[in-house]
């Protein structure tokens, strides 16, 4: 029996940049390509995703407008968790990171407008016998 010949899969090698941002319970895990400046999240345009609210829009998209690398990378992102501003913030920081991973010099920038640092407010737990972490029950005197 004469087998077939099998060729060798060529791997095509994509330059890529990753980032994973958090922000509150939001996770986003971000990709950048060299590209056009497009930006997808979870499958759908950013403002799409935001469903229109520019003010996240611009906050997720603000560190490649401080390095002015908003037309050089296409960015792909996963995010879960959370609500829509803690997903921004989460992309935000992700971006920034990826950013970093991209071009050591991009750090200073970055740096000093506060984009590498998380921000590590998150939402207290709630505590037994009230209703929410500091609310309690209405008093009642009889």
């Amino acid at each position: 029996m004469a087998r077939a010949a099998r060729k060798k899969k060529e791997k095509v090698e994509i330059i890529s940049f990753n980032g994973t941002g958090r922000r509150k319970d939001s996770i986003a895990r971000v990709r950048l390509i060299p590209g056009t400046g497009k930006i997808t999240v979870n499958g759908k345009d950013l403002s799409e995703h935001f469903s229109g609210n520019r003010f996240l829009s611009q906050t997720a998209e603000s560190p490649l407008i401080a390095t002015n690398t908003k037309e050089k990378f296409d960015v792909i992102v996963k995010v879960i968790g959370g609500g829509t501003t803690g997903q921004a913030g989460a992309i935000r920081h992700g971006i920034a990171r990826a950013l970093e991973d991209a071009d050591e010099t991009l750090r200073e920038p970055l740096k000093k407008a506060g984009f590498l640092t998380r921000d590590s407010r998150m939402k207290e737990r709630r505590k037994y016998g009230l209703k929410k972490a500091r609310k309690a029950p209405q008093f009642s005197k009889r």
